[in-house]
């Protein structure tokens, strides 16, 4: 039996089964070039009959063993950036790319995508970056492999960083006086602990497996990429749901990338901040702009962007395409 550890309190859920993706139609597509169009044109489209949009441009042949495919999240997409890692193995490789990030994407998301396998099977090589451990289903949240989740026991749907400081804040305790309440929510948030511990432990335990049913789908030369500013080991901490998720890809750690490792023919890591935070100016001007990020989704809006401090730099790029540019020239010489 499974219970509902949460702002409303404790709810017997049961027993849930986590609902399929079928195809992209019914998914949140976020809506980076609205929030992003004045500092770069992304050149989105929609691929093929995939209901999905993807960052472009499109490989003009999409014949077997004509280009290769980036499959990723924003890191891989490349939010703010001209010319990301995608690309620049494309100019320097002369082969085009097929960019499949997609905002806010984890291995479940993929592994749901059937539309996209042919497509993934099809290509020369995969570079598959390592995503984030918050994009995944778990007895509380649904969110079918991205970052916008549904809570299972109202159907609220949220994204995932507001899911998990539910979760870790506890129940409610009822404390309305205000040395009553603080101490009321400091014992909720401690007897939430175990609970999130065994949450976080599940969507790792799925995650993986998702990883690992993608990577065996995948029959063409695969290579696995960690696209970080920090190295996948780290040391987690339930005092708050940023010392949890740490930095990109949240909640993944060595254990869970190397036991992705294993299902691939490559591991190349990049750790890298150069060039963040990113300062951020108008595409056409020149001029500093502002990004205000209630243009893609209304519960991320908060205080304007002047500089980028989340998704990897363009620098950061520049430094992940040196370090895959050897193993994909080998991967074609092969």
């Amino acid at each position: 039996m499974k219970w509902r550890i949460g702002l409303v309190g404790c709810v017997n859920l049961g027993v849930e089964s986590v609902s399929s993706v079928k195809s992209g139609k019914d998914v949140h597509l976020s809506g980076y070039q609205r929030r992003d169009i004045d500092i770069v044109d992304y050149q989105m489209y929609d691929l093929q009959d995939t209901g999905l949009s993807f960052r472009g441009p499109v490989p003009a042949d999409l014949s077997p063993g004509s280009y290769f495919v980036c499959l990723g999240a924003a890191q891989t997409f490349g939010c703010f950036c001209q010319d990301p890692y995608p690309a620049q193995l494309e100019k320097a490789l002369g082969l085009p790319a097929l960019n499949l990030g997609y905002g806010g994407a984890g291995p479940e998301f993929f592994a749901q995508q059937k539309s996209l396998l042919p497509l993934i099977k099809n290509a020369r090589f995969v570079v598959l970056q390592v995503m984030s451990g918050r994009s995944q289903s778990n007895p509380y949240y649904e969110c079918g492999g991205l970052e916008y989740v549904t809570r299972r026991a109202d159907g609220k749907r949220m994204g995932a960083l507001e899911a998990y400081k539910e979760l870790m804040s506890g129940p409610s305790l009822g404390g309305e006086l205000p040395i009553i309440g603080r101490y009321a929510r400091a014992l909720s948030r401690r007897l939430a602990v175990g609970e999130t511990r065994r949450v976080v432990e599940d969507a790792r335990a799925q995650w993986v497996a998702n990883f690992q049913a993608l990577c065996d789908e995948i029959t063409v030369p695969k290579v696995l990429f960690w696209f970080s500013k920090r190295k996948p080991a780290y040391q987690e901490s339930y005092k708050s749901v940023f010392k949890l998720f740490n930095e990109y890809p949240q909640l993944v750690d060595d254990k869970m990338t190397d036991a992705v490792k294993a299902h691939c023919d490559h591991y190349v890591e990049c750790v890298s901040e150069r060039g963040s935070p990113q300062p951020l100016f108008h595409k056409d001007t020149g001029e500093p702009a502002i990004v205000h990020t209630g243009n893609d989704r209304e519960d991320l809006k908060g205080e304007p962007w002047t500089h980028n401090k989340y998704y990897p730099s363009p620098q950061m790029h520049d430094d992940a395409f040196a370090a895959l540019e050897p193993v994909c020239r080998d991967l074609l010489k092969g």
